[in-house]
């Protein structure tokens, strides 16, 4: 390239000198320049042009020294000042490939994955991060579209992930994607949409970290909290080994009665039908609500994971209590219920509700303790609450017992803290959990009055919002 360019500035300086033209035949050396660009550096390109504006006065300096004139002058400094002109448009375009070369040098110091891709979704370009990661090297990614590549797996439909980057010019989510050789990879993915001049979308990077090992961490972490969660509630069951056989002694016991109740209507010289319907009925109705205490013990110690479905939490509150009737007498505390009619449904796992405010309404029996029979006094308060623009469900699990130091506050929810002798300190830890899981909040508070108040908020689902 270097000796092509030398031979046709040596041609252009032959012609600009004997040719006998009236034309700026040296704007030609404008050619050597743009063919010396791409192979030279920034001095050398200056060296050059030098040498060609040079050349062009020399040959001017050869054929007019006897006979200046206006024209051949003009002529001369046109092809001068192209020279420079394009000379430093040369030297700008230098400047900005040069910076564009260290961008995407850093760009491939990074361990993210990243690549341009157009509105077709043709892939630009794939840094070194993008070949460790997924296995293409460049060349084979470029061209390319994502989809076919990568095999996209999205968190929610296309279109919503298109219109959130067209009115923001910006989406970040969790994506699955498959490597050349065939692993599958879990990415937090962020976009960001480029426009033209005319506010055209023209190009969007996205950067992709990989975190497939954080991922199976928090899946692993999550069953283990679920396992938890689970003996802790069958634990909680063990507690209540009391009130169960009474819940279930009580109509089995009733069964008895009315069972030889109808065997005495039937064993009368006449028969007193009617009475041994009704007596049979009564057996019937209590052997189903010896079947439904069962229903709910098995659903309580059931395992799996949470379902999201409608749940009516005053229906929630009262089956619990069914199951704290006999705690209840056994602590001689007296129950104040107030619950608003008027909820909303919200959206959640029953059983899970329910374990929580068990374990809050067992706490608060226990914290009471030590205080006067006729001050025992358990108060369960349901109510609806707007906050921050939002809608909650709120219960409130209020006691009278001696609380705590208000220093401690802060730790009792924090795993293996309890504040009984032989507690194992998970309870309000997993309740915390659970109801952060529903996207709500558990709260501790000391009352002016004595004792604490423990509120759960559960979120109003927006569509059923008013």
């Amino acid at each position: 390239m270097a000796a092509m360019a030398a031979l046709l500035a040596g041609g252009i300086f032959t012609l600009d000198t004997f040719l006998p033209v009236d034309m700026a035949i040296a704007v030609l050396y404008l050619v050597v320049v743009l063919m010396a660009a791409d192979h030279v550096g920034r001095r050398s390109l200056l060296g050059i042009a030098g040498l060609c504006a040079a050349l062009t006065l020399l040959s001017y300096y050869i054929t007019h020294s006897d006979s200046l004139d206006l024209g051949s002058t003009a002529r001369c400094a046109v092809s001068i000042a192209a020279i420079a002109v394009t000379t430093l448009l040369l030297l700008r375009n230098h400047d900005a490939t040069d910076s564009l070369k260290e961008q995407a040098a850093l760009l491939d110091l990074t361990r993210d994955a990243i690549l341009v891709r157009d509105t077709e979704d043709t892939i630009l370009y794939w840094n070194h991060g993008a070949e460790e990661l997924y296995g293409w090297t460049r060349g084979e990614a470029v061209g390319r579209t994502t989809a076919d590549l990568l095999m996209t797996g999205f968190p929610c439909a296309m279109a919503t992930i298109r219109r959130e980057l067209l009115r923001t010019g910006r989406w970040e989510g969790e994506l699955s994607h498959t490597c050349k050789d065939g692993r599958r990879v879990v990415v937090m993915s962020r976009w960001s949409l480029q426009r033209d001049e005319r506010g055209r979308p023209a190009v969007t990077m996205e950067t992709n970290s990989n975190i497939t090992e954080r991922r199976d961490v928090e899946d692993a972490l999550h069953q283990a909290r679920s396992e938890l969660t689970h003996v802790t509630r069958v634990a909680t069951l063990g507690e209540l080994t009391a009130s169960i056989a009474h819940e279930i002694n009580q109509p089995l016991a009733a069964v008895v009665t009315n069972g030889a109740a109808c065997l005495r209507w039937l064993g009368r010289e006449t028969p007193d039908i009617d009475e041994a319907k009704l007596s049979v009925e009564r057996m019937i109705s209590n052997g189903r609500r010896a079947s439904e205490v069962v229903a709910r013990l098995r659903t309580l110690a059931r395992s799996g994971e949470p379902g999201q479905l409608p749940v009516e939490i005053n229906e929630t509150i009262e089956e619990m209590l069914l199951l704290l009737e006999r705690e209840l007498a056994h602590h001689r505390v007296a129950l104040e219920l107030s619950l608003d009619r008027k909820l909303p449904i919200i959206a959640g796992d029953r059983v899970q509700i329910q374990q929580v405010t068990i374990n809050l309404a067992l706490n608060a029996m226990q914290a009471m303790d030590d205080v006067p029979p006729q001050g025992r006094r358990l108060s369960i308060v349901t109510r609806e609450q707007e906050e921050e623009d939002r809608h909650w469900v709120v219960i409130e699990i209020r006691d009278r017992g001696p609380g705590i130091d208000a220093h401690k506050l802060p730790l009792l929810f924090k795993p293996f803290y309890s504040t009984k002798p032989d507690g194992m300190g998970m309870g309000l830890s997993i309740s915390r959990s659970i109801i952060e899981a529903h996207g709500g909040r558990i709260l501790a508070a000391l009352n002016e009055t004595g004792g604490m108040t423990f509120s759960v908020k559960l979120p109003v689902p927006e569509e059923t919002q008013p």
